[in-house]
C-alpha cells in the first residue's frame, strides 16, 4: 500500500506551428489524391483526440492527488485503508497462520472478561490482517466491532508525543537537549532539576521523581499544569537521566513543549505533522473525537459499562489518542519505516534507541518474563524476545486496554485494542511473534485453561 504518492509531471503541450501571414506568398501545394487527404485528416484527428485524453487524465490525476493529500476531518466516514487489500502484502515469506489467528481471536472474544477487541498484523512491511470481534457495548445498543471501530490507545499515546517532538527537533523548532524548563514552564522538579532535565529525559521517563507522581490528583479532577507546578514537593530519587521512573502528568509536559515550540494546540500539531500525512483518518486526541466516531467502543470493567473518563484526555501526550485498529496498523507500519517522507530513518533510530534500563517491582507473569533486557527509548519500550530486538508499548485507562509490538528488522508486528480490563488479550502478541519466528505454538493467552 503506497501511503506516500508522489505527483507525476503533466505532459508538456506541443507548440503549434506558426500560421502563414496573408501578405506572404504561399507556394501552391501539389494536388493530393482524395483518399490520401482523408487518411491525412484521420491521422490528425486521432492525434488531437489522444492529446485531449492525455490532458484529461493528467487533470484527473492532479485532482485525485490533491484529494489524497488533503487531511480528512476526524470522524470522516471514508475508509482509512482499502479493506480489499488486507491480506495482500509485499513479496516475502508468509509466517503468520491467519486461519489459526482468526480462530484464536474468536475463542478470546467468547471469554466473559472480553467485550470487544480488535487486532491488526503487519507482515513484510504491509498490513496483512485487520479485524474486530465482540461488541461495542454489552447491552441492547451493542454493535459488532469491526476494523473501523474506535478505541482509546491509553499509554500507547506516549509514542505519538515522542515522535512529534523528535520531528519538531528535525525541523529545528526545538532540541531534545534543551532543558524542559525552556519549553514547559509549568513543570517544577525538586532541587530545580527542571533546569537540568532535558526533553530527552522527559520522553525517556528518566526525570528522577517518584513513579506515577500525583496520578490520583489528575483522576480527581485537578488541572495537570497545576499538579506539575508542585512536583517539586516530592523528593528527587536520582539526578535526571540516571534512573527510570514512569510518569503520566510529568510526561504530559511534552504536549506543553510542543505547543510552545509549534505555536499551535497539541491536537492541531499531531494532526498536521503525523495523523494527516499518514492518512490516519479516525485518529483524534479528545473525548469528543472518540464519542463522535461513527462506531466507537464503550469502556467496561467486566461486563459493566463505564462512563468515559476525561482525566487522561487532559494529559494528551500521556494517554489521549483514539483510533480504529486500522489506524493503529498504519501508525505501526510508519514506525517500521513504512512512511519515510513523514518519519525519517534517523528519527526512528533516535526514538527507538534505549535510553534507560527499566524494571518492575511487581511479580511478573511468564509473558513479561519472556520479554528480556527491558529498556525505555523516547515514548517506546525496547525488549529482546527470542534473541531479537522488539519495540512496543502497552496502555491502560478506565475500561480500555491497548498494545503494540513489532520487530523493526523483520518489518512485522501486531497491535490490539479492547474495551475492557481483561488481561487475556495481552498474550496474543507473543502468539503472533511466535508464528513470525517459526516457534512452536504456546497458549500465551491461557485460553485452554
Amino acid at each position: 500500500m503506497n501511503l506516500d504518492p508522489s505527483p507525476n509531471s503533466a505532459p508538456k503541450p506541443v507548440a503549434p506551428k506558426p500560421a502563414a501571414t496573408p501578405d506572404r506568398a504561399v507556394p501552391r501545394e501539389p494536388h493530393v489524391p482524395t483518399v490520401v487527404q482523408i487518411e491525412h485528416g484521420l491521422v490528425i484527428a486521432a492525434v488531437v483526440l489522444v492529446a485531449v485524453l492525455i490532458a484529461f487524465v493528467a487533470a484527473g490525476g492532479f485532482y485525485l492527488r490533491k484529494v489524497t493529500q488533503d487531511a480528512p476531518k476526524p470522524g470522516a466516514e471514508r475508509l482509512s485503508v482499502d479493506l480489499s487489500r488486507i491480506g495482500i502484502s509485499k513479496a516475502g515469506p508468509r509466517r503468520i497462520d491467519y486461519a489459526r489467528l482468526d480462530r484464536r481471536m474468536q475463542l478470546l472474544a467468547e471469554k466473559k472478561s472480553v467485550v470487544g477487541v480488535a487486532i491488526v498484523t503487519i507482515e513484510n512491511g504491509e498490513i496483512s490482517f485487520a479485524k474486530g470481534y465482540g461488541v461495542t457495548t454489552d447491552g441492547p445498543e451493542g454493535k459488532p466491532v469491526d476494523a473501523h471501530t474506535v478505541f482509546r490507545w491509553a499509554s500507547v499515546s506516549k509514542g505519538v508525543a515522542a515522535t512529534l517532538l523528535a520531528k519538531m527537533a528535525e525541523e529545528k523548532k526545538l532540541s531534545l537537549r534543551d532543558p524542559v524548563s525552556r519549553w514547559a514552564p509549568s513543570l517544577k522538579l525538586p532541587e530545580n532539576a527542571q533546569d537540568v532535565a532535558t526533553i530527552d529525559n522527559l520522553l525517556s521517563q528518566s526525570l528522577g521523581i517518584w513513579k506515577n507522581a500525583y496520578d490520583r490528583d489528575l483522576e480527581d479532577g485537578h488541572d495537570p499544569k497545576e499538579i506539575r507546578s508542585r512536583l517539586n514537593q516530592i523528593p528527587l530519587l536520582c539526578p535526571p537521566g540516571k534512573c527510570y521512573s514512569y510518569q503520566n502528568i510529568a510526561y504530559d509536559a511534552a504536549s506543553e513543549a510542543a505547543e510552545h515550540a509549534g505555536h499551535k494546540s497539541y491536537a492541531a500539531l499531531v494532526q498536521q505533522k503525523l495523523f494527516g500525512p499518514l492518512g490516519m483518518q479516525s485518529a483524534t486526541t479528545t473525548r469528543e473525537g472518540l464519542e463522535s466516531s461513527p462506531s466507537w467502543a464503550r469502556p467496561h470493567t467486566g461486563r459493566r459499562e463505564l462512563k468515559v473518563s476525561d482525566a487522561y484526555y487532559r494529559t494528551p501526550a500521556a494517554g489521549g489518542v483514539n483510533s480504529s485498529i486500522i489506524d493503529l496498523g498504519i501508525w505501526m507500519r510508519a514506525q517500521m519505516g513504512g512512511a519515510p517522507r513523514v518519519l525519517s530513518k534517523r528519527l526512528l533510530r533516535d526514538i527507538h534507541s534505549p535510553r534507560i534500563r527499566t524494571f518492575s517491582i511487581h511479580r511478573q507473569r511468564e509473558l513479561d518474563q519472556s520479554l528480556k533486557e527491558a529498556s525505555y527509548g523516547l515514548g517506546w519500550r525496547i525488549w529482546h524476545y527470542q534473541g531479537r530486538q522488539v519495540i512496543g508499548h502497552r496502555g491502560a485507562v478506565d475500561g480500555y486496554r491497548s498494545l503494540i509490538l513489532f520487530d523493526p528488522l523483520l518489518k512485522a508486528g501486531v497491535g490490539m485494542l479492547w474495551n475492557s480490563t481483561a488481561v487475556e488479550p495481552t498474550g496474543m502478541q507473543l502468539e503472533v511473534m511466535d508464528m513470525l519466528y517459526n516457534l512452536p505454538f504456546k497458549d500465551w493467552m491461557e485460553l485452554d485453561k
